[in-house]
């Protein structure tokens, strides 16, 4: 069902890009998953870099965000096996690579937010955080986080 509504919002779940780091991507506990932050990489690499608004508009870093909830999903059907198993979205957190006097960091994760909305419908409501850093890994625009709950 999940890879029906992907496939309507023509949404393809690619390879889950490899960590970066000494971690794993995503670890389950019971009937909890957290996965670990995901950056907006495509292709092999890192497609949006840099800080809000300097480098990166707005909306790329909208962009971004969306990139980064598709690789946390491909980690997640990866490790499930299907993302029908995901009965809620408990928590999103999203770090964005900001400049100082930039304020709209929930603007940015709205955009990822709303697709986990669009996907999952009510499943898809989470709690969330959403701050400005003053770098993220590889140069990175956006990275995100999350936690969820499988039956």
């Amino acid at each position: 069902m999940i890879d029906e509504k992907l496939k309507s919002l023509n949404i393809t779940l690619p390879t889950p890009p490899k960590p970066a780091g000494a971690y794993i991507p995503v670890v389950i506990s019971d009937q909890i998953v957290y996965v670990s932050g995901q950056i907006p990489i495509e292709d092999g690499k890192v497609a949006y870099k840099g800080k809000v608004p300097t480098e990166q508009s707005l909306e790329q870093a909208q962009m971004a965000a969306k990139l980064c909830i598709i690789n946390a999903l491909a980690q997640l059907k990866s490790e499930l096996g299907n993302l029908d198993r995901i009965s809620k979205i408990i928590r999103v957190s999203g770090f964005v690579n900001s400049s100082p006097d930039f304020t709209e960091q929930p603007k940015v994760i709205n955009a990822a937010s709303n697709l986990l909305f669009e996907i999952f419908g009510q499943k898809g409501q989470h709690s969330r955080i959403a701050v400005g850093v003053a770098s993220l890994p590889l140069g990175a625009t956006v990275e995100i986080d999350m936690i969820v709950e499988i039956n």
